[in-house]
């Protein structure tokens, strides 16, 4: 029974760091999937000579389940031609999403700083607001993949070098 046990508190403490690991890499998929995101806006300006919204409703079909929902959104409430911006709407829309996933605000300001450019009617300006958000998330993903590496290591070693604390110290 006690054997039992301390498999138990060694299982739970080893889980609970490799649930640590898994959520601070969270992050680093999101930045991803966001740079990805812009890497398909910049393609559709760049070579289909599309507008912002125009290029939303062509990339919602590459797009995995969070985001595809709101640029359809973003299609929709454009289609209905408000008179609100499409930078307004981008940021309504993707603020939703953006707060469901594991990223601090300055990764959300990177993604959605092109917006505030989106006005320009020149597509050269355009791709080149877009890709300037591409190059910044690429600097915090390549940080963020160092600083991961060697925290996953410790969060996991950490987890099971406290159950064996754990057990010691109850038995």
């Amino acid at each position: 029974m006690k054997a039992l046990g301390c498999c138990m508190i060694f299982g739970g403490c080893l889980g609970m760091g490799m649930w640590y690991r898994s959520q601070m890499n969270g992050r680093l998929r999101a930045l991803r999937s966001l740079r990805n995101i812009l890497e398909l806006l910049a393609g559709e300006v760049r070579y289909g000579r599309d507008t912002l919204p125009e290029c939303c409703s062509h990339i919602v079909r590459y797009l995995p389940a969070p985001y595809d929902g709101a640029f359809r959104k973003i299609e929709d409430r454009m289609t209905e031609n408000t008179g609100i911006s499409f930078g307004e709407v981008f940021r309504e829309e993707m603020d939703s999403v953006l707060k469901e996933l594991p990223l601090k605000d300055g990764d959300r300001v990177c993604f959605l700083d092109f917006t505030r450019q989106a006005g320009f009617a020149d597509s050269q300006m355009q791709l080149r607001a877009i890709e300037q958000g591409v190059e910044r998330l690429d600097v915090t993903e390549e940080r963020l993949e160092k600083e991961n590496e060697e925290k996953s290591r410790m969060a996991v070693g950490l987890g099971a070098m406290g159950g064996l604390l754990l057990i010691l110290v109850l038995c």
